[in-house]
């Protein structure tokens, strides 16, 4: 296999599909990567059996010898796995993968060891580490171990490894960093350390190797650089803001870790608090550009190619190890190839290099790039800049970049997840109308593309107020960003949603000549109440009339509507049906709602949830989608619906899920309920298309 001129790795935590896990090793070691390196995700995945699956494709895949690919336990701790436990585990993952396991040790996070019931001395800390060393190369020679309880047998290690594990010490208070220089053969550097900070650490290691008699030389220097690409330094920056992890690493921060780094332990301490109150919203906007420069890897893949190289040259790590803060397909494989880009950096001229603690962005001065932005400002401060990056990134590119970008803005502004608010009224409509054997497909098409054309000119027009008002804001969790990246501008967008609903209304106007001037009442109802839903003068969805309005026009309106154009005639049955319908759209807005009270008070905006409070928000969230199950059950009973309708009980493990999470956002867990309305959308999916499905099998006389 290639192996890059650089030596450089992958860290991953122990998350996620172990399959995926084991691809993205096998690429890393195909790309010519030095390692990987898998640590423990409590209460999450367990590292080890990530390392085993790893461990085993490489050598089902032919590895062979002791050189080549690594694979790393970093970092495991003593406090939950008994140094006896670890030597085992070291010496049969040396048979599988001779000569090329790796294990560091650290302490366990003192919270997580608490949570556990297990105690955490800080002043015992450091004799654990250093005695768990101490035997683990004694069992390692197939030395006795004495016995931890008097009169016993010692313990007589049956696995002595074929190879020598090297070990790390992932601890990172400064009498760890003198441990790892008197007796360990590498250092593992934390997430989220600045070069200043990590320049620090590496003399004192140095000085403790040459204090012990040792060769610093011959101590492995590794470190996880949090990393983050998109397509340009500011989307990824935006992106790196909004996530809770990113947000949760620069809350924790050390006081002299900051200082060195230039900044001051106070913005930690605004940004903690607004992390513990799960205001991520919040905490994300306190985030400036440059803390994230001092502590991250954000940008495109040359950005983060550069930056490693920052730190290998300012702060002498001798083992960068990207550790994507998204762990997905695409973000491994710009790292990937980020560490190809960095292996062919020629060694820069350290006189050009600018210094992380000024706040400048390293990645660009190590380009000989410009691409510095100025002190954040807050949300609004943030804002300005993601606008004045976003056009400057848009005259950079060719005319079929521009177009890709402008045709992926637009898909993102129509936020098709919640296209499911649209299409599933309609196609119950004509479900009901195949029911009663009165079926015409051109009117089925028209009203369902119609109906989809007034959602998606409603949603761009929301996403246009909705901005406008600071409601979506870059650090917002569901907003699409198209306009606040300035991927498309307001004028643009309204010329998207303008002829959006002009299609809807030439469609309109076919259907008025088959089905009369009633027609114009429904679409006319349709188009206004879409666009004044956040419009002036009426912008109902802000003075709390969103929950109820969407009920009719997304239940009601567009069922009844839909039969109607379909059939040219009214229908009770339909109106029937669209009870649960509409009961699960409008439970789509409300979990939206409810999940950002915070944000939508901030912006003095009184929805429904606001108005009437997060508790009763959370029980008619539930109310709605019980009720959607209830409202079908009797609409069967009474004989409205035929039986078969009740095939949408089937979706009852999307129902589970969604209250599931909603009892915890009750709780106060505001990440439970980050994803409702998507979630909430999904399960009106799938009732709808079950009610759909079933009603379609009650025209063929089967039961469900």
């Amino acid at each position: 296999m290639s192996t890059l001129a650089r030596p450089i790795g992958l860290g991953l935590a122990a998350r996620d599909d172990i399959g995926d896990v084991v691809g993205w090793a096998l690429e890393a070691r195909d790309a010519g990567l030095d390692s990987l390196w898998v640590h423990d995700s409590y209460f999450e995945r367990d590292a080890i059996t990530f390392v085993t699956a790893v461990a085993r494709a490489l050598e089902l895949d032919g590895e062979s010898g002791e050189a080549g690919f690594r694979v790393a336990l970093g970092a495991v701790n003593p406090n939950t796995r008994h140094p006896v436990v670890l030597a085992m585990t070291g010496s049969a993952l040396d048979e599988i993968l001779p000569g090329r396991i790796v294990m560091a040790l650290g302490t366990g996070l003192p919270l997580r060891l608490k949570q556990m019931g297990i105690a955490y001395d800080p002043e015992t800390a450091l004799e654990r580490v250093s005695t768990a060393i101490d035997q683990l190369r004694l069992l390692w020679r197939g030395e006795r171990l004495p016995s931890a309880t008097p009169g016993l047998p010692p313990i007589q290690p049956m696995f002595p490894p074929t190879h020598r594990i090297p070990i790390h010490v992932a601890a990172y208070r400064r009498e760890f960093v003198t441990l790892a220089g008197q007796k360990a053969d590498g250092y593992l550097a934390r997430p989220a350390e600045s070069i200043a900070s990590l320049k620090g650490i590496l003399e004192r290691l140095a000085g403790a190797a040459v204090d012990a008699g040792r060769d610093p030389g011959e101590i492995e220097t590794g470190g996880y650089l949090l990393s983050l690409v998109d397509s340009t330094r500011r989307e990824a920056l935006n992106r790196a803001k909004r996530e809770p992890f990113v947000i949760y690493m620069m809350s924790i921060l050390g006081d002299i870790s900051l200082k060195r780094a230039g900044f001051e332990p106070e913005l930690r301490d605004r940004i903690a608090a607004a992390w513990r109150a799960e205001d991520y919203h919040g905490a994300g906007a306190l985030i400036p550009d440059e803390l994230l420069d001092a502590y991250m890897l954000c940008g495109t893949r040359e950005d983060v190619a550069a930056k490693a190289m920052a730190f290998h040259v300012e702060a002498g790590l001798g083992l960068p190890l990207l550790q994507p803060v998204l762990q997905e397909d695409h973000q491994i494989a710009e790292l990937i190839a980020a560490a190809t880009l960095y292996a062919d950096l020629p060694q820069p001229d350290l006189s050009r290099v600018a210094r992380t603690g000024a706040g400048l962005p390293v990645a660009a001065a190590v380009a000989g790039g410009s691409d510095s932005a100025p002190p954040s400002l807050g949300a609004s401060g943030l804002a300005a800049a993601s606008v004045r990056d976003g056009l400057a990134d848009d005259r950079r590119l060719g005319l079929g970049d521009l177009t890709v970008r402008r045709l992926g803005a637009v898909w993102e502004i129509l936020r098709p997840f919640a296209y499911t608010a649209s299409v599933i009224p309609v196609l119950a409509g004509g479900a009901i109308a195949a029911v009663d054997h009165d079926f015409a497909w051109l009117p089925f098409l028209g009203a369902l593309l119609g109906g989809m054309l007034l959602h998606s000119g409603t949603n761009i027009v929301n996403e246009i107020y909705d901005v406008r008002k600071g409601v979506d804001t870059i650090t917002s969790p569901r907003s699409s960003h198209a306009l606040l990246k300035a991927r498309l501008t307001e004028r643009q967008a309204f010329v998207v949603a303008y002829a959006a609903f002009a299609l809807a209304v030439g469609i309109g106007l076919y259907l008025i000549t088959l089905r009369g001037p009633a027609i114009i009442a429904l679409g006319l109802t349709g188009l206004l109440g879409g666009y004044f839903y956040t419009a002036p003068p009426f912008e109902y969805k802000y003075r709390a009339f969103g929950v109820p309005i969407v009920f009719v026009l997304m239940g009601p309106l567009m069922v009844v509507g839909t039969y109607f154009a379909v059939t040219g005639t009214w229908s009770a049955t339909a109106l029937a049906a669209s009870v649960p319908v509409g009961l699960l759209v409008a439970a789509i807005l409300d979990g939206n709602e409810w999940r950002d009270i915070n944000e939508d008070s901030r912006a003095g905006i009184s929805t429904l949830s606001a108005r009437i409070g997060r508790d009763r928000a959370h029980y008619f969230y539930v109310t709605l989608v019980l009720g959607a199950y209830i409202a079908l059950g009797l609409t069967v009973a009474v004989g409205w619906l035929p039986p078969q309708s009740l095939l949408a009980i089937v979706s009852l493990p999307f129902l589970a899920q969604v209250i599931r999470s909603a009892e915890l956002g009750a709780t106060g867990q505001q990440r439970a309920i980050a994803m409702i309305d998507v979630q909430t959308a999904r399960l009106h999916l799938t009732f709808g298309s079950l009610l759909v499905a079933g009603l379609l099998l009650s025209t063929m006389g089967l039961h469900a």
